[in-house]
């Protein structure tokens, strides 16, 4: 057990800390800043590049795009992902090993290596329209959130209580809605974010799924900075990171981030 009272230890953390806040922080500062470019330290304070943000219609595009990207990818992960954890784990398959690294196998493989992939067989061999392109790109991305996230819970459920229930009359259907889903929730949950945050801010995938027709966000923001270095950047960041820590905040509200860590 790590001792708090370790002063190197302590002192390594509050590093390490420094080291993630001072980047956030510094984006925060100059978003606020009233020069036409990114600079430290800023000469002024003004709002107009967060308006600037709404005269940018691909980032209102971009945003909405990877909103519904994002939801959609996540909600079938967890669709496809509970399922397939759960005959993995409750049912002695033959190879479940192999079926288990296979569903963790994305995560092994650079993204881009994978969005180059999916394009060339998706895109270009299938001509398959880009949003349903993007749809299983980030869909790939988000399975091995889920079979991990939701492999871990079901390992950690006792298998006695679905059993009670059949005893009791339930269906083996109806007892993993009433009894399986139930005890894993706080894991949906968990793995729900996951997928949702590490889609909605997916680069490398959504670069090469992009089309003319439809606009992702990180795509967006890059390609303004290519040709704007204005704190435009900074200010949608921020706006970001608030959206973020409001995700976080509502999941607390409603079920407490302490359930999802336990």
């Amino acid at each position: 057990m790590l001792d708090r009272r370790n002063k190197t230890l302590t002192t390594i953390s509050i590093l390490i800390l420094a080291l993630i806040m001072l980047p956030l922080v510094l984006v925060v500062i100059t978003s606020f800043n009233n020069e036409s470019s990114i600079s430290l330290p800023i000469k002024g304070f003004t709002f107009s590049w967060y308006a600037n943000i709404f005269q940018e219609p691909d980032f209102i595009t971009g945003f909405e795009t990877s909103l519904v990207v994002a939801l959609i990818a996540s909600g079938l992960a967890l669709l496809i992902g509970i399922p397939a954890v759960y005959a993995l784990t409750r049912y002695h398959l033959q190879h479940a090993s192999w079926f288990q690294s296979f569903f963790l196998s994305p995560t092994l493989i650079p993204e881009i290596v994978i969005g180059f992939a999916l394009y060339q067989a998706v895109v270009i061999n299938l001509r398959t329209p880009v949003f349903i392109s993007l749809i299983i790109g980030h869909f790939l991305l988000c399975l091995p959130y889920v079979i991990r996230l939701i492999t871990a819970s079901m390992l950690l459920m006792d298998s006695h209580i679905e059993e009670a229930g059949w005893i009791c009359g339930c269906s083996p259907q109806k007892g993993f809605f009433l009894i399986v889903l139930p005890n894993i929730k706080t894991s949906i949950i968990a793995a729900f974010m996951m997928c949702f945050i590490n889609s909605f801010n997916n680069i490398p995938i959504s670069l090469f799924m992009n089309g003319p027709s439809i606009t992702m966000l990180p795509p967006a923001i890059l390609n303004y900075l290519q040709n704007n270095y204005d704190p435009t950047v900074s200010a949608i960041s921020v706006l970001l990171m608030v959206f973020t820590a409001l995700m976080m905040f509502l999941v607390e509200k409603a079920i407490g981030i302490k359930k999802i860590t336990e």
